[in-house]
């Protein structure tokens, strides 16, 4: 990445005055108003502190994480916009030529502006802001998880991201990406006898889980399944605190939690923004974003980066902020809570709240929000940015060793096989309740039951009869070619997520899961059909003969798992529920049409009779030929 910055601030024309003394109200944690006495130069003195690094040079314990000291400057993200991303492949090629001459700057938009912060162990890093301001996307950029169209420079431990960091990265979306069907308990066991070292034994494993349960308060639901969707499960906040044990059990040294309070109730909240607290004085580095959280989570984060449309307009400790903006005459003229004050200024939104005199002739026209969010950058730009650089240059440099422990790529904790065992236990979990379905027992019993009753001892001496039982193949061709293909199509679009969570933290090996997914599968697609040709075969009157039996048994498991095959590689191609069953009704089509049953090349069918009662004469002779012999 780069060190460049595009899209300066530009200046405004009034002047700038710089207060001098004034005073505001905050609302504290009891919800009452106080005083503060501030003065700016005094402030901008007063604001940094070291991170004293070479307290973290000890860092061989094994029973601590290694520390991570983030730094970020001049991070900048931009996508293209909708117009530029078409389908049309033409149009893709010619946008992407022609971006490459430098002929579509204005289609792209940009996300980040230039961001600069810093953190350390045991700091909670804030990141707040309104919706669409970016900080989603700075929190991937900084747990790699984008790389393109970015700019600018993340160090970790003055080393910029390399995959050995994989590992010692814990995300939390949003969104909690956790398999459904499992219990927590299961959860968190498959996920530290996947990721866990080998040289821990399974009772410390165990150990380890039983604890994370506890700290987290999950032990009142450890037997409960996750849920989601469809699906009955444990609650909103016991699934936030799964996800984020999920992360914690294997000691990451950096912490990314997306909105981790979203959807949660206050008290709940509360009790989660305490964990990560307990999190970070372990000696991790924690960052999360927050929408809008109370006075008393607020005071909790020990740093806070606050963004108003890709640019930020503060970055500090957090408990400093309220005085950072009462020295620009931002000053509350009600009791509020910090956190609301905050997202007030960082929307333009100023009402109840005392301005500067520079901006107080802006106020009741149409620009007027957008001219509080441009001082407010420019302020940013001229006091924290030139401090918050200087910083990152002036502090201590990460020790040599913290810097080679840093690129160290992780051997896999286990092997191929070891992996493969645990995984292929867990996606049976998983799936059993699909395998086991009562009404797909129910339609296999059911339909073969029903043609059994239909071709009930059906022969083949006649060419008409003969016919039938060719019917009757082909309708078992196509039925397990069906239900195969429909079985398998949808398994990666509905597991993608959870396989990229996985793959971005180097859990397991790709092919570990695909022949595990493909093994498991084949259960269903061997276990009902064979059930199926022991009630068809008989009632419709085929060949009585063990090997006639198995060869036609072998036949429909061999159309059954290749349909099989088929679903997967569809669904893996466009990895899209809808466009994965429109692909797949095609191809069955296809099937149908060329499958020889409804179009016959001519003569086929008169050569086909003809060898049949070829072989009955055959047949008759050498049983003739036996009896005269007797």
């Amino acid at each position: 990445m780069e060190n460049r910055k595009e899209g300066e601030i530009e200046d405004m024309p009034m002047p700038l005055s710089p207060p001098t003394m004034g005073s505001m109200q905050i609302a504290g944690s009891n919800g009452f108003g106080h005083n503060i006495e501030f003065m700016s130069q005094a402030y901008l003195r007063n604001r940094y502190s070291e991170i004293d690094i070479e307290d973290y040079t000890v860092y061989a314990d094994k029973d601590h994480p290694l520390p991570i000291f983030l730094k970020f400057e001049d991070v900048e993200y931009k996508v293209r916009s909708s117009q530029a991303a078409s389908i049309n492949p033409v149009r893709v090629v010619v946008s992407k030529f022609a971006s490459q001459l430098n002929l579509e700057q204005d289609k792209y938009k940009e996300i980040l502006k230039g961001v600069t912060g810093s953190t350390g162990p045991g700091e909670i890093l804030a990141l707040m802001g309104p919706s669409g301001s970016g900080k989603t996307t700075l929190l991937k950029i900084i747990g790699g998880r984008l790389t393109d169209n970015v700019k600018g420079n993340i160090t970790y431990n003055d080393i910029p991201y390399n995959p050995a960091l994989k590992r010692r990265i814990g995300f939390v979306p949003q969104d909690d990406i956790l398999l459904p069907q499992l219990t927590v308990e299961e959860t968190l066991v498959f996920s530290a006898f996947l990721r866990l070292p080998s040289d821990m034994s399974l009772q410390q494993k165990y150990a380890k889980v039983e604890m994370i349960m506890k700290e987290l308060g999950l032990e009142r639901c450890r037997h409960t399944r996750i849920g989601g969707g469809l699906v009955k499960g444990i609650s909103g906040g016991e699934r936030k605190r799964t996800s984020i044990g999920y992360e914690i059990l294997v000691d990451p040294s950096l912490l990314l939690l997306d909105e981790p309070t979203s959807g949660l109730d206050s008290t709940s909240a509360n009790k989660l923004i305490h964990i990560l607290q307990g999190v970070a004085k372990a000696g991790r580095t924690v960052i999360t974003t927050i929408h809008q959280p109370s006075s008393r989570m607020f005071h909790m984060f020990d740093k806070l980066l606050l963004i108003s449309e890709g640019y930020p307009i503060y970055s500090g400790k957090a408990r400093e902020c309220m005085e950072y903006f009462s020295s620009l005459r931002f000053i509350p003229e009600i009791a509020m809570n910090p956190a609301e004050f905050l997202l007030d200024l960082a929307t333009g939104q100023v009402n109840d709240i005392t301005l500067p005199e520079d901006l107080v002739a802006s106020q009741g026209t149409a620009d007027s929000d957008r001219a509080v969010i441009k001082y407010l950058q420019l302020k940013y730009k001229t006091h924290l940015e030139p401090k918050e650089k200087e910083e990152n240059h002036r502090s201590t440099k990460a020790p040599q060793q913290l810097q080679l422990a840093i690129q160290v790529k992780k051997d896999w904790t286990i092997t191929w096989w070891e992996q493969f065992m645990i995984i292929m236990k867990r996606t049976f979990r998983e799936r059993r309740r699909d395998y086991f379905d009562k009404l797909r027992l129910l339609q296999s019993l059911g339909v073969a039951v029903l043609l059994g009753l239909l071709w009930w001892k059906s022969s083949a001496a006649t060419e008409a009869q003969l016919r039938d039982q060719v019917g009757l193949l082909f309708y078992i061709c196509i039925f397990w070619t069906s239900s195969s293909i429909f079985g398998a199509v949808y398994v990666f679009p509905f597991e993608k997520v959870y396989l990229v969570k996985e793959r971005k933290a180097d859990m397991y090996r790709l092919s570990v899961y695909y022949v595990c997914s493909t093994l498991c599968d084949m259960v269903a697609h061997v276990l009902y059909p064979t059930s199926f040709m022991l009630i068809v075969y008989f009632m419709a009157g085929f060949k009585r003969t063990v090997i006639c039996f198995f060869l036609t048994l072998f036949t429909i498991l061999l159309i059954a798992i290749i349909s099989q095959g088929a679903g997967e590689l569809f669904g893996a191609a466009v990895l899209s529920i809808k466009r994965a069953g429109m692909m797949a009704s095609l191809v069955l089509m296809l099937f149908l049409l060329t499958g020889g049953y409804y179009v016959q090349a001519p003569g086929e069918s008169a050569i086909l009779w003809r060898s049949i009662v070829r072989m009955s004469k055959q047949r008759r002779l050498s049983d003739s030929a036996e009896f005269t012999f007797v």
